[in-house]
């Protein structure tokens, strides 16, 4: 068996933020080129710049696309595939265009490479959505351009932290439209999405727990307008004939609590903040958001471009080690 470590395209996101910092931060441990062999995507520029905001002395080197499959990989070196579209002129801990342009074309690399075999999994720094919006590209965040660039429809965002795991059947979309766009079929192939990802990480029956919408999921239409049995309940059922270990809808307010015990293997969110809420609580040095049912692996970490520490090299790279670790294992084995 082979024992080549899969290539991981690390995207810069918005190089106005702490991700290139946390990037210096994280490949300054051994351990990521023992795991992998990681690929920054970005600006040569910008890292070199963040070398002195993280007192480091790795060397930045500039490669191609054709040497990508031919490099060793030497801790000690950085090896960034450098794009050229921005310089260290780039004003650190603002909202810029030029920036909210690049991280999407850094994204947009990676994902053509990814396609390619080129790079094995894709683990993206964090990028900032006003940014992206005036640098021209109207997506709500990194999932949707993933998914529009792949040209995948059914997709859904997982979280995942010490004890807990999320997915989520809207996200980045107000609470009324959250509940507007609920529908059985959605939420069924959630549970499915759900279900096969944790099936390829090893976990033969995964125990699925699904939320309500409403306080005490409705309570028998106590609250709400009978959302659970009009949207949830035909979702659930439908992967429960099909052999899934899914039940729910369940009170959110202890359906968490009850997860980090170790009663399910994930739960499945209605909306954003029901699902992200408890697993930020954990640690926003611990959580990584992986997006399932894409034809390639991508994590990222789960916290934003922290614009008001940017430059100041204190922004913490423990999120960010931790997404690559899930993009290795979750990679395909060479």
């Amino acid at each position: 068996m082979s024992t080549l470590k899969p290539i991981v395209g690390i995207t810069m996101g918005d190089a106005a933020g702490v991700g290139p910092e946390i990037i210096l931060k994280s490949l300054r441990e051994k351990e990521m080129y023992t795991i992998s062999r990681p690929l920054v995507i970005g600006d040569s520029k910008i890292l070199e710049r963040a070398k002195q905001f993280v007192n480091s002395e790795l060397i930045i080197k500039n490669i191609s696309v054709e040497e990508i499959a031919e490099i060793s990989f030497h801790y000690g070196t950085v090896y960034c595939l450098n794009l050229n579209l921005l310089d260290e002129t780039l004003p650190i801990g603002k909202v810029s265009p030029e920036a909210g342009n690049a991280a999407f074309q850094y994204l947009a690399k990676a994902i053509e490479l990814a396609k390619e075999e080129k790079i094995h999994a894709i683990c993206t720094a964090p990028l900032n959505k006003e940014a992206l919006h005036k640098g021209g590209h109207k997506y709500p965040g990194h999932t949707e351009i993933l998914a529009d660039l792949t040209g995948t429809q059914d997709f859904s965002m997982m979280l995942s932290a010490p004890n807990l795991k999320v997915i989520h059947v809207t996200t980045h979309v107000g609470i009324i439209d959250a509940v507007r766009l609920i529908n059985p079929q959605r939420v069924y192939h959630v549970i499915k999405l759900a279900h096969d990802t944790l099936q390829k990480a090893g976990i033969p029956n995964p125990k699925i727990a699904v939320c309500g919408i409403n306080p005490h999921a409705g309570e028998n239409g106590l609250f709400g307008y009978g959302e659970e049995e009009e949207k949830v309940i035909p979702g659930v059922e439908k992967a429960q004939r099909e052999g899934i270990e899914a039940i729910g809808p369940l009170p959110a307010d202890t359906l968490f609590f009850r997860a980090v015990r170790g009663d399910f293997d994930i739960v499945v969110a209605m909306y954003h903040d029901q699902g992200h809420g408890p697993v930020k609580v954990l640690g926003l040095d611990a959580g990584v958001n992986i997006t399932v049912g894409l034809p390639i692996i991508r994590t990222s970490v789960d916290h934003g471009t922290a614009f008001d520490i940017a430059g100041k090299g204190i922004a913490d790279e423990k999120s960010l080690m931790e997404a690559m670790r899930q993009a290795v294992e979750l990679a395909p084995k060479l």
